[in-house]
């Protein structure tokens, strides 16, 4: 029996663009529903493809590429990355990802991969997913939000976190990035610098709601993760523009499809724990949640693997919120030299393994 198959998508981010581009490429024109005005309508902010958290996959340009038939053109690739703790820092070369950009811009990912597709696009959609799911065969969730998916089932949150970031001018070198492991800068979290050009870079700190960092003075955090920045770079560095994000939810969807509705990217459980960053499973989802409407694929076998990895990071996230100032010197102080470099630019996924083992130690299921 043939029946024709009408797909609407929820989102028009990159978890539902890449769905919708996939769905293209095997004949099948999707509607894409946004509620924002444009594609990508949110604050510009810079993100990475790290290689140790994507593995085996090291090169996620290509991977995208020859795979999928995905381009996406980044900032620029990432040399080096400087790790610093209270007291310690480190250095790590080799091919370590890659800088990309998100938000109101015109090269952002979300607005490379809409000119990349010929479907339709409504914005400003006021349509609610019971209403198409009357009216088209399959649906994707692509909403960004976790709080969406809650509506409809089961999502399983593991931490909120808060973040601050401001975009500032001074002398950089395009092909590194910066992280800071401080706990006086950001509790149980991180901070990092990553570059936009050789003039603007973008700073963020981010760490758990927990209850006793809840409460902390998030100006002063901020005003002395920015004093540590421009001392670690040796310079004084202008403010332009700064951006907040409260009660970040992170955590996985039970399910990953019910009936003939897929949930994917943010609404799946894309952003991984341990730093933060979510756009290579992103991308992953709305790409199988296509695969398996085209009978090329089993949405839950196909996620199956980044299902694991989120759970492997949640456990690398809660052992390095065990470590005080001292251990996180002893950390970063042995990422210098060649062990970082191996275990960066190593074939082996070593993140996966790490988190395997804390799992149980961890209690992380």
């Amino acid at each position: 029996m043939v029946f024709l198959i009408k797909v609407a998508i929820m989102g028009a981010g990159l978890s539902g663009l890449a769905c919708a581009i996939t769905l293209e490429q095997n004949g099948i024109i999707p509607t894409i529903f946004e509620k924002r005005e444009v594609v990508g309508d949110r604050f510009v902010n810079l993100e990475i493809f790290l290689s140790i958290l994507t593995k085996p996959v090291t090169d996620v340009i290509s991977f995208f590429t020859e795979n999928y038939g995905i381009i996406i053109h980044p900032v620029s690739n990432i040399k080096n990355l400087h790790i610093y703790s209270e007291n310690e820092k480190s250095k790590i070369q080799g091919n370590l990802g890659f800088i990309s950009l998100r938000g109101r811009d015109s090269d952002s990912l979300e607005n490379q991969f809409s000119r990349q597709l010929k479907s339709k696009i409504i914005f400003n959609s006021k349509h609610t997913y019971e209403e198409l799911l009357q009216e088209y065969t399959h649906v994707i969730i692509a909403t960004g939000d976790a709080a969406y998916t809650s509506k409809i089932q089961v999502f399983n949150e593991s931490l909120t976190v808060s973040l601050r970031g401001a975009t500032i001018e001074g002398d950089f070198d395009k092909y590194s990035v910066c992280a800071w492991l401080n706990n006086k800068l950001a509790p149980k979290g991180y901070g990092y610098l990553i570059p936009l050009s050789e003039k603007e870079a973008q700073i963020v700190i981010g760490y758990p709601d927990y209850n006793g960092i809840k409460n902390i003075n998030e100006d002063q955090l901020w005003e002395n993760f920015y004093k540590e920045v421009c001392t670690s770079l040796e310079q004084d560095l202008r403010i332009t523009d700064q951006f907040k994000v409260k009660n970040y939810i992170i955590g996985l969807c039970n399910t990953p499809r019910i009936g003939n509705t897929f949930f994917v990217g943010n609404c799946f459980g894309s952003v991984m724990p341990f730093l933060g960053f979510g756009q290579f499973a992103s991308i992953l989802t709305g790409i199988y949640a296509a695969l398996d409407i085209c009978g090329k694929g089993n949405y839950e076998q196909l996620t199956h693997k980044l299902r694991e990895s989120y759970k492997n990071s949640l456990a690398l996230r809660r052992g390095i919120e065990l470590l005080d100032n001292k251990k996180l010197d002893l950390f970063v102080s042995g990422l210098e030299g060649k062990l970082g470099e191996r275990l960066f630019n190593s074939k082996y996924d070593f993140l996966r393994i790490g988190g395997a083992i804390l799992r149980p130690i961890t209690k992380t299921k």
